[in-house]
C-alpha cells in the first residue's frame, strides 16, 4: 500500500525526533573559525574524511590567514598543503578560484545566499548549505552520500539526485530544522546506518524503518558494527 504524504509526514516527524534524541548535541565535524575556514574545509571534504581534513587545515590556515593571502597564494604550495585530503590538484585550484572570486565580486566576504555561493568554483549546493546553515544559521539541507542513503532507506525518497532528494526532504520536515537534520543524518549514516552492512538490529529507528532487514538485525552483532565518537577522533 502506496504511503500518503500525510502519513509520510508523520513517520519522517517521528523518525527525526529519535535522530534528536540519539544525537541531542549535534554539530558539524568540520573544524573552522569563521564562514571563509567553513567553506574551504567544506571544499576539501569531497571524496576525504573530515578527520583528515581537520588535521590538513590548520597548516593552510596557519599560512594563509584569510581570503586575500589564498587568493595571492602560489596554487602549487596551495598543493602542497592539501595534498593529504586528495584531488589536490583540482581542490587547489578550486580554493584559489574562489578567493580570488571573493576578493573581486563579494568584497572580500563569503555570502549568505545559495544564489551567490554556488556561483563560486567548486561550491554546489552541498557545500553552499553547509556552509550556510553552520556559518550563518541559515537553515539548508545538506544531501550527501549518507543523507541520500538514508533517505531512500527511510522511504522519503526514490530520487538519487542529491537536489530532487533535497526538495522532496524539505516537504516532510519543517525548515527550521534542516540543517540539524541533516547533520543528524550523516552522523546515524557514519554510526549505524552504514553502506555495505547498516547494524539494523541495533537501530532505534528500526520500527519505523522500512528497509529494516537489509542489514545484520541480530542485536549481538549489530551492536558491534555500530562506530562511537572515539572513530572519528
Amino acid at each position: 500500500m502506496r504511503e500518503s504524504l500525510a502519513d509520510k509526514k508523520v513517520r519522517a516527524k517521528a523518525i527525526y525526533r529519535l535522530l534528536t534524541k540519539n544525537y541531542p548535541n549535534v554539530r558539524c565535524e568540520l573544524d573552522y573559525a569563521n564562514p571563509f575556514q567553513l567553506l574551504v574545509a567544506t571544499v576539501l571534504s569531497a571524496q576525504c574524511t573530515d578527520k583528515r581534513v581537520n588535521q590538513t587545515t590548520p597548516a593552510l590556515f596557519k599560512k594563509y590567514k584569510n581570503i586575500k593571502k589564498i587568493a595571492s597564494a602560489d596554487q602549487k604550495d596551495i598543493e602542497r598543503l592539501v595534498k593529504s585530503t586528495g584531488f589536490f590538484r583540482a581542490k587547489a585550484k578550486n580554493i584559489k578560484g574562489l578567493s580570488q572570486k571573493l576578493m573581486i565580486e563579494f568584497n572580500g566576504e563569503v555570502p549568505e545566499r545559495l544564489e551567490d555561493l554556488i556561483t563560486l568554483p567548486g561550491v554546489g549546493r552541498k557545500t553552499a548549505n553547509v556552509v550556510l546553515g553552520h556559518a550563518f544559521n541559515i537553515p539548508g539541507i545538506t544531501v550527501d552520500t549518507h543523507f541520500g542513503r538514508l533517505s531512500r532507506r527511510f522511504g522519503w525518497t526514490k530520487e538519487n539526485d542529491p537536489v530532487k532528494v533535497e526538495f522532496e526532504v524539505a516537504e516532510l520536515i519543517p525548515r527550521k530544522e534542516w540543517t540539524n537534520l541533516s547533520q543528524r543524518m550523516i552522523w546515524h549514516g557514519r554510526r549505524v546506518c552504514h553502506s555495505r552492512k547498516p547494524a539494523c538490529g541495533a537501530c532505534s529507528l528500526a520500527k519505523l524503518c522500512p528497509s529494516f532487514g537489509i542489514g545484520e538485525t541480530d542485536p549481538i552483532k549489530s551492536k558491534r558494527l555500530v562506530k562511537t565518537e572515539a572513530d572519528f577522533n
